[in-house]
């Protein structure tokens, strides 16, 4: 019988235990938390967004900005309605919410992770609750590296298999925050903190390239620091090198309505009170904590009576709803990210079946490897994918 030791519970070195044992392998996975699956238990805020309903592969990969194309071979063999059917028939009833984004019925994450460590101890995989600092520790015949990348390390995601890959002569990318917060220049965020914009337009623009890279549409989250949020998140995804006032972030606050629309708006809710003071104009217009920073930013004086403020004034208005920018100046720690950024080089990890190029019997799954992905369920479909392939190829099953 092949032995396999699977290094890592989290959603890759789960799944891949269980198929490897569901192949006929004698599955040991090792995992230095007390409890499985760690991460996995608060991804998503706690409701954990476990996979994109999409089965294009050119969707999926156009969705993985970092090395998409080497985990073709892994969506093809493991696709996001094969991840929802695994849980379905592992009784965690699945629902799809905007932008395709899949979450347990109960909103649980916990859900999830339960039931994959079910499915592993099921299929016949023995956990052992083991730090591994060597190769030399594991005695099977193939070994899985799925232990991760840097984020939030009190889950256990500490870089530990990327000191194991090194071992094996496999080079490293260095490991930085993707999918994390952003820190911006203006002091502003700190007053708005809490604030939550939805339906709104982003656009990054980047001074260096002297174009915009990114645009999207959705949540931002004002924070003490900056701004976190899905779109925020995102969009940190296209910022490889950070330079001091090289990337905005361009807000949209009025997305439905042209700047003739939204001009007729404000005229409106100025001719309702001709008498008002311009700071008590904007209410119904803006959220009450960011109609200050809007006047400020306007620079139409706050006790100016709207029936006085110019077609100028009204413009210039209506620019800065339009084009809210923030100035970015630097990602939140890594610890705070989402996912890592970096990780095993996949020039020396075959794509086909995740094996190591340097040495046979080595394979790796999850969020070790250099690739990442947008926000939306797409980091963990890359979870399962190459932790399904891995699982298949360390068995011994033929694989692409």
């Amino acid at each position: 019988m092949r032995r396999v030791a699977v290094i890592g519970a989290g959603p890759a070195g789960l799944l891949a235990a269980a198929t490897a044992a569901q192949q006929g392998a004698q599955v040991t996975l090792l995992e230095r938390n007390e409890k499985p699956g760690m991460k996995l238990r608060i991804t998503g805020k706690g409701r954990c967004n476990v996979t994109n309903n999409t089965n294009a592969l050119d969707e999926l990969i156009a969705n993985v900005p970092v090395n998409g194309r080497f985990l073709f071979g892994a969506f093809s063999r493991f696709l996001p309605s094969d991840t929802m059917e695994l849980f379905e028939r592992l009784g965690v009833p699945l629902k799809v919410e905007r932008g395709n984004r899949v979450f347990p019925c109960s909103d649980n994450a916990h859900d999830i992770a339960d039931a994959l460590v079910k499915h592993a101890k099921a299929s016949g995989v023995q956990f052992v609750q083991k730090r591994v600092t060597s190769l030399d520790e594991c005695q099977a015949d193939a070994i899985i590296i799925a232990t991760g990348g840097m984020s939030y390390p009190a889950t256990g995601s500490t870089g530990d298999g990327y000191a194991l890959a090194r071992q094996a002569g496999h080079t490293i990318i260095t490991p930085k925050p993707s999918l994390v917060p952003l820190e911006c220049h203006e002091g502003f965020c700190a007053r708005l903190m809490g604030l939550s914009l939805r339906n709104t337009a982003l656009e990054l623009w980047d001074g260096k390239l002297s174009r915009v890279i990114y645009r999207d549409f959705g949540e931002i989250l004002f924070t003490h620091f900056g701004v976190s949020g899905p779109m925020a998140l995102s969009a940190s995804s296209h910022m490889r090198e950070m330079e001091p006032e090289r990337y905005k972030l361009r807000l949209d606050l009025k997305p439905a309505l042209s700047p003739e629309q939204l001009d007729r708006r404000i005229l409106r809710d100025f001719g309702e009170a001709p008498n008002k003071n311009f700071i008590n104009a904007l209410n119904d217009l803006l959220p009450k904590s960011l109609v200050p920073v809007v006047v400020q930013r306007s620079g139409i004086p706050p006790g100016l009576r709207v029936n006085q403020v110019t077609r100028e004034q009204r413009q210039a208005l209506i620019a800065l709803l339009k084009r809210f920018e923030l100035t970015v100046t630097g990602f939140r720690p890594i610890e705070e990210a989402i996912v890592t950024s970096g990780g095993m080089c996949v020039d020396e990890v075959r794509p086909g079946t995740m094996e190591s190029r340097l040495r046979p019997g080595l394979y790796f799954a999850g969020e070790v490897l250099d690739v990442d992905a947008y926000t939306g369920g797409f980091n963990l479909q890359i979870a399962f994918s190459t932790g399904y392939l891995a699982g298949l190829s360390a068995a011994g099953r033929d694989t692409i």
